[in-house]
């Protein structure tokens, strides 16, 4: 699915976030810790090289790099991805700031940093894992990627060279990036929109790897004709085709990557998952962006487009979710789970998750 990039989500984005409330989600019954290594998911995979980020003139124009490239409480790296050629991905760290702390690892939506629509750029994620001891990884790239490992390079716009982002992200990013900043085994991986889907795929490619995963209105179903056609939607925008992701739907790379048809794999990690009904909000109307000193005009349009793309994506994205839920009830699986009455598609939804999965993310990392 794809995250809405509006002038008026970036005002939405920059307001400050409303405490949300944790009650329910730390009373579930506690996952089995993690204890595959970084090593062992590798198994023998070349490694990425991490290093101070090179800003170049692209990076030194993302606007998270604008707001945080001065700023001390996020580490700027880089990490060369062998499968991808050796192309270096920047990575955005909220560093824990003491040794044998565990790791998130927060991808992106459809965007990704190359449209601006990142988590350091349209959330006040930097302030909110500040202060939380733990250490906090954004990769800046992979935008319409589904930062999974493609059958065959689109060779298009955003998606040019091998795209092999869950090589890099499971298997050559972790063992030099955590041994850097000294962590110790814990690990979630979490996502919105897009990465949504990809955070659950990874934890089921790798089980045993990651103690939590956090699904902030993503789709589960990706075998399915509607839901593929939901993948069309969001990879043409990057010029690609899912076929070229993952072959014809119903393929047996498709269904490996369907988390739905998978759910079993889920067992033993803590989750998070989340979605809205569609319905607008709130925070989705003229007068509530309005109040905040956007303008008129902006504030009307932006609206417009909120309630309707973002309104249609996400009544998708609740069908899928509530099937998902089933599934995982069928298969006594828990989660933690926030079902919204209203929202749209849209960051104020995904601002709420990012305090809310907190507690899910503790739990796994010291309640066990």
């Amino acid at each position: 699915m794809a995250g809405l990039t509006t002038g008026l989500s970036a005002k939405v984005a920059a307001a400050s976030l409303s405490a949300v409330a944790l009650a329910g989600a730390a009373f579930a019954v506690p996952a089995q810790a993690a204890t595959v290594t970084p090593q062992q998911a590798a198994g023998g995979a070349p490694q990425s090289q991490i290093s101070n980020l090179q800003v170049t003139p692209e990076v030194a124009s993302r606007t998270w790099f604008e707001k945080f490239g001065n700023d001390p409480r996020v580490l700027k790296l880089q990490a060369s991805s062998p499968a991808m050629g050796g192309r270096q991905i920047p990575l955005a760290v909220i560093p824990a700031g003491e040794p044998n702390r565990p790791t998130i690892y927060l991808l992106n939506g459809a965007g990704s940093a190359e449209q601006n629509s990142d988590w350091l750029s349209m959330s006040d994620v930097v302030n909110f894992y500040a202060d939380k001891k733990v250490n906090v990884v954004v990769p800046q790239a992979g935008a319409f990627s589904y930062y999974t490992d493609w059958n065959v390079s689109p060779e298009s716009n955003y998606l040019r060279g091998p795209q092999k982002w869950e090589t890099f992200l499971t298997k050559e990013l972790p063992g030099p990036l955590e041994a850097r900043l000294q962590a110790n085994n814990k690990r979630a991986i979490a996502g919105m929109s897009m990465s949504a889907t990809s955070s659950l795929l990874l934890a089921q490619h790798n089980p045993g790897f990651y103690d939590a995963v956090g699904s902030f209105a993503g789709c589960a179903q990706t075998a399915y004709p509607a839901q593929y056609e939901f993948l069309r939607l969001t990879v043409n925008r990057g010029g690609g085709q899912p076929e070229q992701m993952w072959g014809p739907m119903g393929s047996p790379t498709n269904r490996y990557n369907d988390a739905f048809l998978n759910a079993a794999k889920l067992r033993g990690t803590e989750l998070y998952i989340s979605s809205a009904t569609g319905l607008a909000s709130a925070t989705d109307l003229p007068g509530y962006h309005m109040a905040r000193g956007v303008d008129p005009l902006v504030a009307h349009i932006g609206s417009a487009q909120l309630i309707v793309e973002g309104g249609v994506i996400e009544a998708a994205v609740n069908n899928c979710t509530h099937n998902f839920k089933a599934k995982l009830d069928q298969l006594g699986i828990p989660a933690d789970y926030n079902f919204r009455n209203a929202g749209t598609h849209s960051w104020p939804g995904w601002h709420q998750d990012l305090e809310r999965s907190w507690a899910t993310f503790w739990r796994a990392f010291y309640a066990k």
